[in-house]
């Protein structure tokens, strides 16, 4: 029963709450098949690789200047001064593992709200 779950519980399962669609959720009850299913959620490919590479921005990564005054300017390299030693740091580290972790590394994180 749906009612008994939480929204962790319901929406984990990505069928549920996908983050995008491909075709319009239906619109009457029992006009669905497995095939128009599948055409509407998004495909797996999609699921596992960022939307638009092109667009992505690393963590600290600032294109617009929204700072003239030198103390945000200073704070903002020094931010992005201990992020590249971040980053090096589990360059370093991975070199010696046989799989290596990146999902904390700086450059793996895009500079958004989502983190």
């Amino acid at each position: 029963d749906l009612l008994l779950l939480g929204p962790y519980e319901f929406g984990a399962w990505m069928p549920n709450f996908p983050a995008s669609m491909r075709n319009p959720p239906p619109q009457a009850k029992g006009t669905t098949s497995l095939e128009s299913y599948l055409d509407t959620i998004p495909e797996v490919n999609r699921l596992s690789f960022p939307p638009w590479p092109e667009l992505f921005r690393s963590l600290g990564t600032y294109p617009d200047e929204h700072f003239t005054e030198e103390e945000p300017k200073q704070l903002i390299k020094a931010f992005q001064g201990r992020l590249a030693q971040i980053s090096q740091g589990i360059q370093e580290r991975n070199k010696s593992l046989p799989i290596p972790y990146r999902y904390l590394d700086p450059c793996q994180i895009e500079n958004s709200t989502s983190i």
